[in-house]
């Protein structure tokens, strides 16, 4: 059935009452707006995917030890941690937008003192600095998105974000395929004699560029505004972003309720009051984060090049199964965009963890049952297109349900005086728990092998169910002025 003309029809179940024939232009605002922001979602992706097909070509390069090279691959991760532990104050204290410049800045520096690298001291500082980057933008991209968005299509907005990442990932993978296949190889020469691992890293310029001066343009967000006292500002961006049809005065009245701070200082209100434990809401968000890393997915995407040749596959045939799995991941986060506002956020990963341990489970038994030549893996053509199926399921899994579905929450669940504050230790969690992961891969490889390793992902991803169904409320269709922080109104289901 057609909306009537007197209404538009935002695919959610709820229509908005149009007032003028320009009415739709609010949506196409929110809209760029929201594109414009997930830049630091495709450059979040980009910068910590880029990596994956230069393992090798490091380790040559730089003559590093399997542990060297982890650290080579993970100091991207140190960075993100500190860069999201520090962004929740930086995004209190001077606003969204400020911040997104920042981490602009951040990942052009970061690319281009990663390429020109001559030593593995200097690359793990400027892959420190782009981990500023992508840790800041971690944190500011979902809290701004989720701010500005209506409550109605406010999931789907949030998950263009991880649309983002997923493309900018699929970027990475596919520019280090055509590069490395244009050289021969990521260790060798090409344009202009320079070796090709170094141009992965140079092409990340041109969208931190973009992401740059495109951010120039973005509005602040409403709710911040009427944190610090600007409700004439904050007024004039609502109606821009959301249109005549809402009740300003009620709305900025809400937001400046709970907003308030009164009740405790800033530097206490993740606590409970008194002092003491941090609130549980605060828990169940670094319990999201820590799951979503825990799964593996980030060693599975930074050491596919590893994982793919100690599975028996050549390394031409390892970077072109990236570039599949990346696609799997834009074509299951775009699923998920579809279904985040209609089922829930909670089916979703339920949903999405019981998938992803039956496929690892599957992985783990064939790394089990694989015959073993000289510390490798001697696949059979059944075990080696299973572990290919298995592997894509796992991804889109991931893709559908924790890769997305996990960023929403991070930029929605928390009430609105401690959201941006709550979401940097969620996400600092978050890198923490992907530096581990990362770290630890190459020498687990060496000592348990693919077996060992992909049975602790199988256990993380089943702690994840039941934490899941123990303590994750649904929030689908909740105004952000309604998230609340204490045990009864966020442990029930």
């Amino acid at each position: 059935m057609q909306p009537s003309c007197g209404e538009i029809s935002l695919d959610t179940g709820h229509k908005i009452p149009m007032h003028s024939q320009r009415a739709d232009r609010p949506l196409v605002y929110l809209l760029f707006v929201c594109i414009v922001a997930t830049l630091a979602g495709f450059l979040f992706g980009f910068d910590a995917s880029v990596i994956n097909g230069t393992v090798a070509a490091l380790s040559k390069e730089f003559g590093s030890s399997s542990v060297g090279t982890g650290f080579s691959v993970s100091s991207v991760l140190v960075g993100s941690a500190l860069g999201a532990l520090l962004a929740g104050r930086y995004a209190e204290r001077f606003g969204r937008k400020p911040l997104m410049l920042i981490t602009a800045v951040l990942f052009a520096v970061g690319a281009a003192g990663a390429g020109a690298s001559g030593s593995a001291e200097v690359f793990f500082v400027f892959r420190l600095i782009g981990g500023f980057g992508v840790g800041a933008a971690s944190v500011v991209a979902p809290a701004y998105i989720a701010e500005v968005s209506p409550a109605q299509i406010r999931g789907r907005l949030t998950t263009i974000q991880q649309l983002a990442i997923v493309v900018g990932l699929q970027s990475a993978f596919l520019s280090n395929y055509l590069i490395a296949h244009a050289a021969g190889s990521a260790g060798a020469p090409w344009l202009l004699g320079v070796h090709a691992w170094r141009w992965m890293y140079w092409v990340q310029l041109i969208p931190s560029l973009f992401y740059l001066f495109s951010s120039l343009a973005l509005p602040e967000s409403p709710r911040y505004l009427v944190a610090k006292g600007r409700e004439a500002a904050a007024r004039m961006m609502m109606l821009r972003l959301w249109g005549p049809s809402v009740d300003l005065d009620a709305t900025i009245a809400e937001i400046r309720n709970t907003v308030s701070t009164r009740d405790r200082p800033l530097s206490t209100s993740l606590r409970k009051p008194g002092g003491g434990a941090l609130l549980p809401i605060v828990w169940v968000g670094i319990a999201l984060a820590f799951f979503q890393q825990a799964s593996g997915i980030n060693a599975v995407m930074y050491f596919g090049e590893y994982l793919w040749a100690a599975a028996g596959f050549s390394e031409q045939n390892g970077l072109l199964i990236n570039v599949t799995l990346g696609a799997v991941l834009v074509i299951s986060t775009l699923v998920s965009m579809v279904l985040v506002d209609r089922i829930g956020r909670r089916p979703l990963l339920l949903a999405g963890s019981a998938l992803m341990s039956s496929t690892l489970i599957i992985l783990t038994a064939v790394f089990i049952f694989s015959a073993h030549s000289h510390g490798v893996l001697a696949m059979t053509t059944t075990e080696a297109k299973t572990t290919l199926v298995a592997e894509h399921l796992f991804i889109f899994a991931f893709g559908v349900s924790w890769g997305p579905v996990v960023w929403v929450l991070l930029g929605e669940m928390f009430p609105n005086r401690i959201r941006a504050t709550a979401l940097a230790v969620s996400a600092g969690t978050q890198w923490v728990t992907a530096f581990l992961v990362t770290t630890t891969f190459p020498g687990l490889l060496s000592s348990v092998g693919l077996s060992g390793i992909f049975c602790i992902y199988t256990l993380a991803s089943i702690a994840a169910y039941f934490t899941v169904f123990r303590c994750v409320r649904e929030t689908k269709g909740m105004i952000l002025e309604d998230m609340r922080d204490t045990p009864r109104e966020i442990l029930g289901h």
